[in-house]
């Protein structure tokens, strides 16, 4: 099964000043903004920052891999002990979940919405 990085999502302390950073400063162009997410067209992958909270502390780092079969990678995950939480949801016209790697460290899942 394939496994494709789409994206790396910052957790940051300020959005507002972290956007200006890396679109300012660094010189990426930013594809869009809301108050609680913004994206930078950084070509395959994507460059994407989330306000800090408590289960995603500032300065933390999560990739956001995605597959063409989420059940089956969830099982695939599971059968070799890996933690993959709660039941995928949908959000931006895909399913979404998050699994728990080394050290705690979270990572999203992602993949189509099964058609009926």
């Amino acid at each position: 099964m394939s496994i494709e990085l789409k994206y790396i999502v910052g957790n940051v302390s300020d959005l507002p000043g972290a956007v200006a950073f890396w679109r300012d400063t660094v010189g990426l162009k930013l594809k869009f903004q809301t108050p609680e997410w913004a994206e930078f067209d950084t070509g395959t992958t994507r460059l994407a920052l989330q306000p800090a909270s408590p289960s995603n502390p500032a300065g933390t780092w999560q990739p956001g891999l995605r597959v063409p079969d989420l059940a089956q990678k969830r099982a695939e995950l599971q059968a070799r002990g890996v933690n993959i939480g709660a039941a995928p949801h949908e959000e931006h016209g895909f399913l979404l979940s998050l699994f728990i790697g080394p050290d705690g460290a979270p990572a999203s899942l992602s993949g189509p919405v099964p058609k009926p």
